[in-house]
């Protein structure tokens, strides 16, 4: 299955981008900087009104002016006298100076004001005296009315303040629209993605051709949703797309969305749940109530599971806010009208998690399985994601589909990349296959360690890594061996990979018992050669045991329980859940079995060294070559070991780490 990385490119590249919605496109400093500088306006306009630039005179330098005839004009309002000059008036402090006179003391040059516009006050009962002079000395008089007009105070004063308010309002609007705020805990954060944006197709798609096909019946139901209700047909309202992570169920959903060109609300379960209690209930109602407005669209909630999981499942209390959340969402689901064209699409990796309500017929009463895929369809996830980037032509894409069981989309996906940035790192203009090969190992691996080994430890690490690939030749049944590496990597020292030939999800009893066989090769060699036991047998002994024990606990493989089912190996979701439950197993039965699981271990190791011993010239020689290459190939083992001596079956594939 194919998950396209990139969000914003054309058909084949991934889906849209969602668009951003209530967002205000207008720089919000901008309008800090407004607000700030309307403020202080504000403030200057009341506590300090602008006098301009007039020189404030006593009543009797005035009347002194007037008389010299220094006196142009003046206006009269009430007892404010304002006027011009006919020429400049030095003024310090409240005395007028003559052209030439010294300042007087304790005033400085910088306190000096000159000017030809003034402003006085007449004292009361002076104006009629005033008039005659005035006249007497032909000075223009205007007259005004006592206060003047309100207008240029009120707009200095009110208009800010209503500017101000009124960005304050545009800002509370801008920030109640995104989805950060406070105010909006009780929207549904869901994405959008628009049908007019390239889109997500089928043809994006590859490795599931069932599930696509089982999808294709809701694709039609959105494009002509008349045929259905004609004939009174009504589509499951919920699909819940189940299998393991990477498989591509998210893809699934968008290539629905994208075939059938109808809007597509994503959203993530985990966004539901808040703090507070009740928040994730508001939004599951908000996000369905978008939903059925934009008719017919689809619903898509991923990892269902972490809202969805069964209540009160285990020790302790429920949690109010998740159980009120899974109330909502049932509720909702259930209130579909009879032709609502809204499908629900969820996925989870665990469906045995989820709350039985959930999965009743009319709420997600259809599942549709995305497994891994198989080798074709491995295949063709690699040709899709090797659009673009330039391979050399010789690169056999169906081999390494072959060296890849069990990877899902997203793994394949990583696979190619990691082969590309080798390439890029070695400055090469295409992929070459040495590159995949390197990105394999990476990643199923890890990175090679820098690690210098003593001469006797770098021994032990091959005959433990020999011993391994010899019971692996040797073994009837068991996978074919690729590669023998004693470089570090990882956690590991050293590592044997087999790989079958093709995929295989049946597995024999002969065939497990040659798996505990192949992983106690190491431990094994070390006793034949070293006589000694190390702890690079760790790993080997505890993939042994989880294996007998499923052997002897789910499969019904031993002599001693025989054909029953013990629930041993299998792992509980919620903790605690296997206490609240009742034991069925006896604890004689348990004994019995703990007794099978070593019994199976000790069979193991007992065929792991006959088989060593019958072939100590083979183990020899391929810790020689171990020791002096380090790595060798699949051709390199074949000539010094020899034709395996069955033709080998096709299980899945194992990697044994030292």
């Amino acid at each position: 299955m194919r998950e396209p990385t990139n969000r914003d490119g054309p058909p084949g590249q991934g889906g849209p981008r969602p668009p951003t919605q209530g967002r205000s496109r207008f720089p919000t400093s901008i309008l800090w900087v407004a607000l700030i500088a309307l403020a202080l306006w504000n403030i200057y306009v009341f506590f300090w009104p602008s006098t301009g630039a007039r020189l404030s005179i006593p009543y009797s330098a005035f009347t002194e002016q007037v008389v010299a005839g220094n006196v142009e004009s003046v206006t009269l309002q009430g007892q404010k006298v304002t006027g011009t000059f006919r020429s400049e008036l030095r003024v310090a402090g409240n005395q007028v100076l003559d052209p030439g006179e010294p300042l007087p003391p304790g005033v400085t040059a910088g306190e000096v004001r000159t000017g030809t516009q003034f402003q006085t006050t007449i004292p009361e009962n002076s104006q009629p005296e005033l008039v005659p002079l005035l006249e007497e000395h032909n000075v223009t008089i205007s007259v005004q009315q006592a206060g003047g007009s309100l207008w240029p105070s009120l707009l200095a004063t009110i208009v800010p303040l209503f500017l101000f308010i009124g960005l304050m309002v545009y800002l509370g609007r801008s920030m109640s629209r995104g989805q950060q705020n406070v105010f909006s805990f009780g929207r549904s954060r869901a994405r959008v993605y628009d049908a007019e944006r390239p889109r997500v197709t089928f043809a994006d798609v590859a490795g599931e051709e069932e599930a696509k096909a089982e999808l294709s019946e809701v694709v039609d139901f959105l494009r002509n949703p008349m045929k259905y209700h004609a004939i009174g047909a009504r589509l499951p309202r919920g699909i819940l797309l189940v299998g393991p992570p990477g498989t591509g169920k998210t893809l699934l959903a968008r290539a629905v969305a994208g075939e059938a060109g109808v809007p597509f609300f994503s959203v993530s379960a985990s966004e539901f749940v808040e703090m507070f209690v009740g928040v994730g209930a508001s939004r599951v109602r908000d996000l369905f109530e978008r939903a059925k407005a934009a008719a017919p669209s689809i619903m898509f909630v991923d990892e269902l599971d972490a809202v969805g999981r069964q209540r009160f499942a285990g020790l302790g209390g429920g949690n109010d806010e998740r159980e009120q959340t899974l109330n909502q969402l049932l509720v909702e689901m259930d209130g579909f009208e009879a032709h609502q064209d809204v499908i629900v699409i969820a996925a989870t990796n665990r469906p045995d998690v989820l709350d039985p309500a959930l999965l009743r017929p009319g709420r997600f009463d259809r599942q549709v399985t995305v497994g891994l895929p198989d080798r074709r369809g491995r295949e063709a996830i690699l040709r899709i994601h090797s659009r673009g980037i330039p391979v050399q032509p010789d690169v056999d894409l169906a081999g390494i589909a072959a060296m890849t069981p069990g990877f899902s989309g997203a793994d394949l996906a990583n696979l190619v990349n990691e082969a590309a940035l080798m390439a890029a790192r070695k400055n090469k203009k295409v992929v070459e296959r040495e590159d995949f090969d390197e990105a394999l190992d990476k990643i199923v691996l890890g990175t090679e360690r820098a690690m210098i080994m003593g001469e006797h430890e770098k021994r032990v690490v091959a005959y433990h890594e020999a011993g391994h690939a010899v019971a692996a030749h040797f073994s009837p049944g068991t996978d074919p061996l690729r590669k023998i590496s004693i470089v570090p990597r990882g956690q590991s020292l050293g590592v044997t990979i087999q790989a079958p030939d093709e995929d295989r999800f049946n597995f024999s009893r002969a065939y497990l018992l040659a798996r505990l066989t192949v992983m106690m090769g190491g431990r094994a060699a070390e006793q034949l050669v070293f006589n000694e036991m190390t702890t690079g047998a760790q790993n080997d002994l505890k993939e042994a045991t989880l294996l007998a024990r499923r052997m002897v606990g789910l499969w019904g493989m031993s002599e001693e329980i025989g054909p029953v089912f013990l629930g041993m190996g299998e792992q509980h979701v919620f903790l605690g859940r296997e206490i609240m439950q009742d034991r069925d197993v006896a604890d004689a039965t348990l004994e019995r079995a703990d007794a099978a699981v070593q019994r199976l271990l000790r069979d193991a190791m007992d065929r792991a060294q006959d088989l060593l011993s019958r072939h100590r010239d083979q183990l020899d020689a391929l810790a020689e070559a171990l020791i002096v290459e380090e790595t060798i190939d699949q051709e390199k083992i074949m000539e010094i070991l020899g034709a395996p001596p069955v033709p080998s079956a096709a299980p899945a594939a194992a990697a044994d780490g030292a």
